[in-house]
């Protein structure tokens, strides 16, 4: 086969990744082109070398819509190297046997990863969200000689496993950040969503356009560095599970979302958030939603509020399935309130999450004493509030109800020959 000629044009922050190298790796803001330029070599590897092999992992991977499959597709088009590939449903194939595959780390265990162990590298999408278990299993499956690990990410938290289990500072590895001032490519289409973020959303710019870590709202009552602490990457034995929600009062694009978050209590007597299915949508869309994680976690319930529309919400439920255990909740309190006492129990060690959940643990961290520093309805948060209140009901007097107004009733005199009388 003659050789093949290719050159991919490189922004000159990232001509240092060009390199071989154990680990690579593109941190930094939004459009600066890290996944692009990553895409764009691995189709280069591929299209120059037979038989290559490249794994493509993200923590959770629900549909190949979430994974690099379409932007290397994209890439493959806009070099001119279709000749060389043939995407499939699952899997994009390259000449000489090649392969490059696409998986969810959380559908994997130690003995099914081992199946990648003759990759010549692996790309983690998204790798703020990696969890340790993740990484402790990925690291030692790219084992073939000369084989690489690459990674593309915002941060986040500097206790992230991406960056606090990897030695970035050692000499087979190179870490780039960078932002859109770096990207020659930068699409001009984005500059006003940028300048509207700079006037408008002043506190996150930094973390979306530049690559600074997620800013700590003051107060908040849950705080990344715990929930980092306390994460676990497998589901323990389970001894109640609940799906809880709290929906939105619209089904417009824009409207909020509705909350639908799956926790269970362990034998160990401890929490675990099992799973994020919040979405948005019409009634009968998010109630089936609901109840096919009914299903597939087996779980002993719904969870819903009675205040905000109860009857209707059971109605909904209903109508999908008539014989739903439905369990309901009474907000008397404010949201900050009601999330106290479960902040309260993650504080206390008793409260883990099985793998990364971003979009809820956002909420989580702009949730304060005093209200809710986020934009729109903490639907998550609250879906999660209302689990854990009935996983730990001993919390729920704190979190829902009015405290009684103790009543002091006047005592009779005691004559003066009773014990304990004055001057008896």
């Amino acid at each position: 086969m003659p050789k093949i000629e290719l050159t991919i044009e490189t922004a000159e922050v990232f001509e240092p990744l060009l390199r071989p190298a154990r680990y690579k790796a593109s941190k930094g803001g939004r459009a600066r082109g890290g996944s692009w330029f990553f895409a764009g070599q691995i189709v280069k590897a591929h299209a120059k070398k037979a038989g290559e092999r490249t794994l493509c992992v993200r923590e959770v991977q629900k549909s190949l819509k979430e994974s690099a499959k379409r932007l290397i597709e994209d890439r493959i088009k806009s070099l001119g190297m279709e000749r060389f590939f043939d995407p499939r449903y699952d899997e994009i194939r390259s000449h000489g046997g090649g392969v490059i595959s696409f998986v969810g780390m959380t559908d994997h265990t130690a003995e099914s990863i081992k199946s990648y162990e003759g990759y010549n590298r692996a790309y983690i999408e998204e790798a703020a969200s990696i969890s340790k278990r993740s990484l402790e299993l990925l690291r030692p499956t790219i084992r073939r000689e000369g084989s690489e690990i690459w990674a593309a990410w915002n941060p986040r938290h500097p206790k992230d496993p991406i960056e606090a289990d990897i030695d970035w500072e050692r000499e087979d590895a190179i870490c780039v950040h960078s932002t859109f001032n770096d990207n020659p490519w930068f699409p001009k289409v984005l500059e006003g969503d940028r300048l509207a973020d700079f006037e408008r959303n002043r506190e996150r710019y930094a973390h979306i356009w530049l690559g600074e870590y997620e800013p700590m709202v003051a107060g908040a009552i849950w705080d990344r560095a715990t929930l980092h602490e306390r994460r676990v990457g497998e589901v323990p034995p389970m001894e109640r599970i609940l799906v809880a929600v709290d929906h939105a009062t619209g089904s417009e694009e824009d409207s909020n979302e509705h909350g639908i978050i799956v926790a269970g209590l362990g034998a160990d007597k401890r929490g675990y958030v099992l799973e994020d299915a919040s979405t948005r949508g019409a009634p009968m869309q998010w109630a089936t939603r609901a109840v096919a994680m009914y299903d597939k976690w087996e779980s002993d319930g719904i969870v819903i509020e009675r205040n905000q529309g109860g009857d209707l919400v059971r109605q909904t439920l209903k109508t999908v399935r008539n014989t739903l255990p439905i369990v309901e909740v009474v907000a008397t309190r404010g949201k900050h309130v009601r999330a106290a006492p479960v902040a309260s129990l993650y504080a206390l060690g008793k409260v883990s999450h099985v793998g990364p959940f971003n979009d809820l643990e956002d909420q989580l961290c702009r949730m304060t004493a005093a209200g809710y520093e986020g934009d729109g309805s903490p639907d998550r948060c609250d879906a999660l509030v209302w689990a854990m209140t009935k996983l730990f009901p001993e919390i729920s007097r704190g979190a829902d109800s009015k405290p009684k107004r103790s009543v002091e009733r006047e005592r009779p005199p005691l004559p003066p020959s009773a014990p304990g009388a004055w001057m008896a």
